[in-house]
Order: structure tokens, then C-alpha cells, then sequence
């Protein structure tokens, strides 16, 4: 299976041997018969450490970020950052440093800052736009992590991913890259040498605003197992049909994502053309500092869209206010569009640090209804 379509339906989910049933079963089970003392049936033991519904999800997960490995694991988590906690407890110890995002999301700046940094591990704030920036902040012998988002939330930068890894791999670090806003339809991070790729599978590829869960995506063989002992040992696993339904995002993923992008593509136009707008932030726009790395790594550029308001902080509420078809709230990624003022809202956790968003600052995930009724919205809500 080639296409990322086929393998997006097909990867991991044969037809049921049993029934015939030809989506993946729930296993809505917690403990499971052995064959004799040790003798594990399928594999399977207890639903912390495998299930099948997961084990459909995780092989298909692989398939879709590193489709030219025959190395590739994926394992899932209940939530993204319970994945990323799972990544830093299994690489780092107490004196180890991480190079993150200098616009990062608020939740792993959180995670980073105020978790993993009283246990012992400092971090660095660094440009993704500058991978000389992110050598700079590397520390000789103690940094193990160099941790970066392409595009980034909010401010949707874009990262060149085969500059930074050469970087990272010079300094013996690993480079995670959180592809959370490009999803495996647009952006395939492990093939441009990333050593981890970090997925939220709360948004695009679950699609519906109706699961939480996350994901890491390894080429290393060594790592993966590493990984799935802390991953079994923390027991921050989601249940199966939290699986199931991330799997049945997933068969759908290039087609919403061709229209989120499209989608997006038309507001930023208008976006750019309106006089209350001061900026807008969104890696198709030719001027947008990561537009050729972009338009290298990428299929597409997102259905993710962020702008500034020429009057300031009191318009960009104003404005999350008005909307009617975009709903007022946090995540992205899901069908419906949402709007959010990210300095209030999802990136609260970042007020006062280097990584503080602007003020005036509104991010939009651009879902996939009519685009004539998403722009008249804006158009309201701006005027």
C-alpha cells in the first residue's frame, strides 16, 4: 500500500477473522484468557500494556508518518501531553536540557517549565525559524532533546526539519518535532530525519472534536521499546474507544484536510485585505518567513490561520466574541471552525515568560463548512 489514502483506510484494520467485520472491533475488555501460565493468546494480557484496538491504531499511525520505514512504531497516549511527558520521563534525567520552541504551545511549555523542571531538567527558548539560533542554545553533553512544532501554535512559524536535525544530530540529541497542525497528510517529519514526530490526536486526526488522545511516531527500534516500557509503566493509555474513534478520524484525514486547506487558503486572503487586520500569520502567504520551507516539507499549508488586530487587545476579544459560525473555544482541528484569543486562552500558561504571545493575537482553526459563510462571519465580526 503506497497512497497515503489506501493506507490511511487499510493500515492495521484487515477485515475482522472472526466476522468478517471490516472496521476494527472495540475491545471493550480489560484482562484476557492465557493459554496456560505465560501462555498469552494473541499477545495480549491486560489492556494497559496492549490491546487490540490499539495495537490497530498504533499500526496504522506508523504506516502513516514513516511509510518508507520497516522499522517504524507508533504508540498511543491518552492525551498529547501525556505523550510528551512519556517522551521526556523515558530520554531525559535530572540535569538534562531541552531547546523548545520560543513560541511553543502553552501546554508543553507548561509540561517543560513546571514538570519537568523542578525534577531537574531546564529548557532553552529557542527561534525555529533560525537552526544556528537552536545550535546556540544546545548545552555540549547535556541537552537531549531538541524540541520543535512546524508550524507552531500560535504563530504558525515553520520550521526547516532537515537543518534542524542535522543540528540536533551533530550536538548527539534527538529531534522531536510536534506535527500536531500538519497532521501525516501534510507533513511526514520522521522521513526528513526527525527522530520523534508528537501528534495531539485530539485534533486533525481525529477530526470531530469527540476524543482525546496523542501519539509518538520512532523509526529507532531501541527507542520505541523504551518507550512502550514507560508507556506501560505510567499507564497513560487510551481506552479502546477512545482508538476507535481516532481510527475512524483517520480514514477521512485527506479529504477534510484538502478542504481545511482550502478553506483556510480563502480566509487569509480576505484576512490580509482587511483594514483592521494589522497581520496575518499563515505559512501560504508568500511573505510569511517559512513559506519555501513550507512549500518543501508540506503539501499543503494548514487549515491553522492567525491575525492581529491594528486596535489592539479589546478588538481581538471583540471580534472572538461576534463570531457565529466560528465557535468561541480552545483545541483545532476538528470538522466545526473555532476561533480563540490565545493570550487568554491556550497560552494563558505562557503570560509573563519569554514566551508570551501578543496581546492582540486571534488563532483560527478554519473547519470545513461553506467558505462563503466563514468569510461573510469574519467579515461581520472585523467590521
Amino acid at each position: 500500500m503506497t497512497g497515503f489514502e489506501t493506507r490511511a483506510i487499510h493500515a492495521g484494520q484487515e477485515p475482522d477473522p472472526l466476522t468478517g467485520a471490516v472496521v476494527p472491533p472495540i475491545y471493550q475488555v480489560s484482562t484476557y484468557a492465557q493459554d496456560g501460565v505465560g501462555g498469552l493468546r494473541g499477545g495480549y494480557e491486560y489492556s494497559r500494556s496492549g490491546n487490540p484496538t490499539r495495537t490497530a491504531l498504533e499500526t496504522c499511525l506508523a504506516a502513516l508518518d514513516a511509510p518508507s520505514s520497516t522499522t517504524a512504531a507508533a504508540l498511543a497516549f491518552a492525551s498529547g501531553l501525556a505523550a510528551e511527558d512519556t517522551l521526556i520521563r523515558t530520554t531525559c534525567a535530572p540535569g538534562s536540557h531541552i531547546v523548545i520552541p520560543n513560541d511553543a504551545y502553552g501546554g508543553t511549555y507548561r509540561l517543560v517549565a513546571r514538570v519537568a523542571g523542578p525534577w531537574g531538567v531546564e529548557h532553552t527558548p529557542a527561534s525555529v525559524l533560525d537552526p544556528q539560533a537552536i545550535a546556540a542554545a544546545i548545552i555540549p553533553g547535556r541537552t537531549r532533546l531538541v524540541w520543535i512544532e512546524t508550524p507552531t501554535n500560535p504563530l504558525l512559524n515553520v520550521a526547516d526539519i532537515a537543518a534542524i536535525a542535522e543540528v540536533a544530530h551533530v550536538a548527539g540529541a534527538l529531534l522531536v518535532v510536534d506535527s500536531t497542525f500538519a497532521s501525516p497528510y501534510l507533513q511526514q517529519p520522521l522521513e526528513l530525519g526527525a527522530d520523534v514526530v508528537v501528534h495531539s490526536t485530539t485534533k486533525y486526526l481525529g477530526g470531530h472534536s469527540d476524543v482525546i488522545g496523542g501519539a509518538l511516531v520512532v523509526t529507532d527500534p531501541q527507542l520505541a521499546e523504551r518507550l512502550r516500557f514507560h508507556q506501560n509503566a505510567m499507564g497513560a493509555v487510551p481506552g479502546p474507544v477512545d482508538c476507535w474513534l481516532v481510527l475512524r478520524g483517520i480514514k477521512t484525514l485527506g479529504v477534510r484536510m484538502d478542504r481545511h486547506c482550502a478553506n483556510a487558503r480563502a480566509v487569509a486572503a480576505m484576512l490580509v485585505d482587511h483594514p483592521a487586520v494589522s497581520a496575518v500569520l499563515y505559512p501560504g502567504l508568500p511573505e510569511h518567513p517559512g513559506h519555501a520551507a513550507a512549500q518543501r516539507q508540506m503539501r499543503d499549508f494548514g487549515g491553522m490561520v492567525s491575525f492581529r488586530l491594528k486596535a489592539g487587545e479589546q478588538a481581538a476579544l471583540e471580534v472572538c466574541r461576534r463570531t457565529e459560525v466560528f465557535t468561541l473555544g480552545e483545541s483545532l482541528g476538528g470538522v466545526e471552525s473555532l476561533i480563540e484569543h490565545p493570550g487568554r486562552m491556550t497560552h494563558a500558561s505562557a503570560a509573563g515568560s519569554p514566551l508570551e504571545v501578543p496581546a492582540d493575537l486571534v488563532r483560527l482553526s478554519v473547519g470545513i463548512e461553506s467558505i462563503d459563510d466563514l468569510i461573510a462571519d469574519l467579515t461581520k465580526a472585523l467590521d
